[in-house]
């Protein structure tokens, strides 16, 4: 094994400048699929909101081939500088001026794939990010990267190990998709269209049957370390779960634990963003508080169940059931307390909601074991990629 910099082994390809009248509607025979920053998504390539560009703003070497490399090389986010993805297809398309390719030219094409998939390539290029103030990758950022070279029967055998790995981490991800399918097929089962209200369910105002508020704004004056606590902000809530990686803290004082302090079976409901994503609060930590971007949501048990009120904010945020809210557009981002309070929700027999309930956590033991064999194989992985990249 030996050491070399990335240009040794790899040329960087530009990506296409266009002007928006160089787009077409669709695709055609003179037109190409035109990949940007937002296709590369958890080191795959996806197709979805592609857009499509003329032929001739095309060059013959910014076609995408397989084995390149497809980075973001601009954002105006930090965080999605650097991204990376291999292009492992050979569907004719191209990418965008804000992204650029790194093209293999002496080195296994799936090997250097995962070098750029590797901690050492993010730590890297967070380190350019931090310290030079940049949001953009130069070419010399990427030239100037160290790769580790092993034989080339060495690299055919650290492309397979971790292939299989990486296959067992996706199987993995799409058995919890498709148990999330579950729970969906299983919702309209018993309670239909609930924009429709195809079963015909009785209907109540939202603040009829919940109690709900926004939490206390973020203040760095508050964050002495005085009364230290936990604090959700809307991007620790998720799709019915929460992700507690990367917590705030802040200051609350008697007054402001009572008030704002989480119990169990408080629904979390995001203001901003994805607006409706929620997840359904089961003292994960205690105590813990909440920023003013979520709605902290308390069902009334004579009329409904966390859980039903959850998959109803999925069910309409699916198939655009927020739109008719005065003022809205198709996907809104914004749904302060007033509006929220006029939502009208259906409301199926309690009978029915706790059925549903217990199919829930019944899926989700099923979810929890899968997701601790996923988080054991990604914590081989990411050991593996340490070993193999540094």
């Amino acid at each position: 094994m030996v050491k070399g910099l990335v240009s040794n082994y790899a040329e960087q390809i530009r990506g296409v400048s266009y002007k928006p009248n160089d787009l077409h509607n669709g695709l055609d025979n003179d037109s190409v699929i035109l990949l940007r920053a937002n296709n590369i998504d958890d080191g795959r390539i996806n197709f979805e909101d592609v857009v499509y560009v003329d032929r001739k703003k095309v060059s013959d070497f910014q076609y995408l081939r397989k084995g390149d490399v497809l980075i973001c090389a601009s954002s105006g986010s930090k965080n999605l500088v650097g991204k990376a993805a291999s292009v492992d297809f050979d569907i004719e398309c191209t990418f965008g001026a804000f992204c650029k390719v790194v093209r293999p030219t002496k080195v296994a094409p799936e090997f250097l794939g995962l070098f750029f998939q590797s901690p050492n390539y993010r730590k890297k290029i967070s380190e350019l990010a931090q310290g030079a103030n940049i949001n953009n990758i130069k070419n010399e950022h990427i030239d100037n990267l160290q790769l580790e070279i092993y034989s080339e029967s060495e690299q055919r055998l650290i492309v397979e190990c971790l292939s299989r790995t990486i296959a067992v981490i996706n199987a993995r991800k799409e058995e919890l998709s498709k148990l999330d399918e579950l729970i969906k097929a299983r919702f309209v089962e018993m309670f239909g269209d609930v924009i429709h209200n195809t079963k015909g369910w009785e209907i109540q105002t939202f603040s009829d049957v919940t109690e709900s508020r926004l939490g206390k704004m973020l203040d760095a004056k508050k964050q002495t370390g005085k009364y230290p606590f936990p604090y959700l902000a809307n991007y620790n809530v998720q799709w019915f779960h929460f992700n507690l990686d990367d917590l705030n803290q802040m200051d609350f004082d008697e007054a402001d634990q009572k008030e704002f302090e989480l119990i169990d079976g408080d629904l979390m409901v995001c203001e901003g963003g994805e607006i409706g994503r929620c997840a359904v609060w089961h003292n994960d930590i205690q105590p813990c508080y909440f920023q003013k971007a979520i709605h902290r949501v308390r069902c009334k048990q004579e009329y409904l169940r966390p859980d039903y009120l959850a998959w109803w904010f999925k069910f309409n945020c699916d198939h655009g059931g927020f739109a008719a809210i005065e003022g809205a557009k198709a996907t809104i981002s914004h749904l302060p307390g007033a509006k929220l309070k006029k939502l009208s929700v259906t409301i199926p027999p309690l009978t029915l909601q706790n059925e549903f309930v217990t199919f829930v956590k019944q899926v989700d033991k099923s979810k929890v074991a899968i997701q601790k064999s996923l988080d054991e194989t990604q914590l081989l992985f990411d050991s593996l990629m340490q070993e193999y990249f540094g």
